[in-house]
Order: C-alpha cells, then structure tokens, then sequence
C-alpha cells in the first residue's frame, strides 16, 4: 500500500464533489455542457475552500479525451480507466496544465518566463493550456502589469 496525502486521498474528484460551492461548480458545469466558457476565471474565497481543486477539475474537464469535446464529468483519479489527459493533470505533470505558485513567483521574471514566453504555444497534447496561478494576489504590481495584456487578448484555445 502507498502513502497517500489525506488531502489528496480525499480531494474532490467531480464538480459535484466540491463541498459548498453549488452555485460556483453548477454555473462551471454549465458553461461546459453549452459550450460557453470564457479565456479566464478568477477563483477567490478564503483558504481552504477548494479554489485550486475547482480550477484543477475545470482543467481536467476542458481536457479529458473521454469525450470528444469539453465534458462536466471528467476522468476520476480512482478509475483505472482514467484518459492520460485527466492522470497527467491529476499528477500535476501535463505539460499543457501548467500551476504556478505566485506566493513563490512574485516578479515580472517569474510571470514571463512562465507564462508570457510559453502562452503563443499551443497545447501539445491536449485540447486547451490551462494556467493555474494559485496565490495570484501574492503578485508584484509589475507582474500583474506584465500578465494584464494576456488577460486581455489570449491566443486561442488557452
């Protein structure tokens, strides 16, 4: 038997999972089943909440290979089953779901060299690149600067 993270172990693994956050994981699903999402969604709250998990569960719906198109009810981690998109993202090792520790990575260097110079590439093997930017607040007012034209005008499919 491995040994496993107790927060891991119990992670949320679908939207429905997500402990008091119906409002947030239903309007997510949502945008998914119509086809509606948006370049960019900021999650805030307080710590604990599952801000990262929503965001990771989001990044693992745009690309689970399970379904032809973004689905709500990606890959479970438990399922051995499980498409290569959603283990990698699960993993935290997919090289088109990049997660970024701002609270780390607080200067313009940082979000450049992350995200800025690697953003015009498209995504290799899945259908979407996801930046994840847990901590974002934790930003340099430079950084944000530097992050802001991205925002504003993503390339496609990020």
């Amino acid at each position: 038997m491995t040994y496993q993270v107790i927060a891991r172990k119990w992670r949320p693994q679908t939207f429905e999972e997500v402990t008091g956050q119906e409002a947030v994981t239903r309007t997510l699903r949502n945008a998914i089943e119509h086809e509606r999402l948006h370049h960019a969604y900021l999650f805030s709250g307080a710590r604990g909440v599952g801000k990262t998990t929503t965001a990771r569960l989001l990044a693992k719906a745009v690309n689970c290979h399970r379904s032809t198109a973004p689905t709500p009810t990606p890959c479970r981690t438990d399922d051995p089953e499980q498409c290569p998109s959603c283990r990698e993202i699960a993993e935290g090792r997919s090289i088109d779901v990049l997660e970024i520790d701002a609270a780390s990575n607080t200067g313009v260097g940082n979000v450049r060299d992350t995200i800025i110079d690697t953003i015009g590439i498209r995504a290799a093997r899945d259908r979407y690149k996801v930046f994840i930017i847990d901590e974002v607040h934790m930003l340099s007012g430079a950084a944000f600067n530097a992050l802001l034209k991205t925002l504003e005008e993503p390339p496609p499919r990020v």
